[in-house]
């Protein structure tokens, strides 16, 4: 499962960039919408060790932690369900964990979290992790990843704190829905 992949390969498609140049351990691209730029990466690490791309990257380009957004998975959040956070702790995942010791312990980046559930019964979390959606979630994933479009181009026009705020509202509806839906 590369959702977070998945969402950049989304967001590079909707503004027309090219995933393809190789550079500090990953793929990158880079582009506009409207005036802002835009820089994308996709680590060609292991994803428990995405912080030895990620770090590199925002050093090369002296980004500001807080102009920072990773994208990744989450087995706390219901498959589909997305959420933007401002900043935080790495919650046991090992990939930010990565990320946050490359960027020197700090954590005041933003996450878009795409929720994919947790494993069923007594399911192994790494067997779960490596395996491929089945249709039902393949369908919630496909569903959610405009909507990531959606907020990422929101966040460049009016702000991380603003669109957070909505969107995380939308994504509670949208589960509070899906929940009385299917009981």
């Amino acid at each position: 499962m590369q959702v977070g992949f998945e969402m950049i390969d989304a967001f590079a498609g909707s503004l027309g960039i090219s995933m393809n140049i190789p550079l500090c351990k990953a793929l990158f691209g880079e582009g506009f919408v409207g005036d802002a730029p835009v820089l994308l990466a996709k680590p060609q690490t292991y994803m428990n060790l995405s912080g030895e791309s990620a770090g590199p990257l925002a050093a090369y380009y002296k980004l500001p932690l807080n102009r920072v957004i990773v994208f990744h998975d989450d087995m706390e959040l219901p498959c589909g369900v997305l959420r933007l956070q401002e900043k935080g702790g790495h919650g046991c995942h090992r990939g930010l964990k990565s990320v946050i010791n490359h960027f020197r312990g700090n954590r005041e980046f933003a996450r878009l979290r795409i929720g994919i559930g947790r494993p069923p019964g007594q399911m192994d979390p790494k067997a779960f992790l490596l395996q491929k959606f089945n249709a039902i979630a393949r369908e919630r994933i496909d569903a959610a990843l405009p909507e990531g479009v959606v907020a990422l181009r929101c966040i460049l026009f009016e702000g991380l704190t603003r669109t957070a705020r909505w969107f995380n509202q939308e994504q509670k509806y949208k589960y509070i829905r899906s929940e009385t839906m299917s009981t």
